[in-house]
């Protein structure tokens, strides 16, 4: 079983910056995609960046230039460093990885991380 354990969430206000970690454990034998997505309240959840095992990144729009994904492959981590935060930000961000164990390929997901953006 893999679990994906994020950290890092908070409060600040905007324009500041904030750094979330996810790292996934288990029996692992391969990552594929790690990323993260998000979703407000009354929101539908959304990507907002994922990075593949070949390095290849994808983010969403709204986040381009503000938000730096990146992934330690030795540890299973995955790091999204988000700057110049607004208050569009504000949500749970949840960690994803499609991950190889022995008992197959799944698309897993973390409990979540809030981030709220507020002065």
């Amino acid at each position: 079983q893999v679990q994906l354990v994020e950290s890092g969430g908070g409060l600040v206000q905007p324009g500041g910056s904030l750094r979330l970690s996810c790292a996934a454990s288990g029996s692992i034998f391969s990552t594929y995609v790690m990323g993260w997505n998000r979703q407000a309240p009354g929101k539908q959840r959304e990507l907002v960046a994922d990075i593949n095992s070949g390095g290849r990144i994808n983010y969403a729009d709204s986040v381009k230039g503000r938000f730096t994904i990146s992934r330690d492959k030795a540890k299973n981590t995955v790091y999204l460093q988000m700057n110049s935060l607004k208050a569009e930000d504000t949500a749970v961000y949840y960690c994803n990885a499609v991950v190889t164990t022995k008992d197959g390929t799944t698309w897993s997901w973390g409990q979540g991380t809030q981030v709220t953006v507020s002065s």
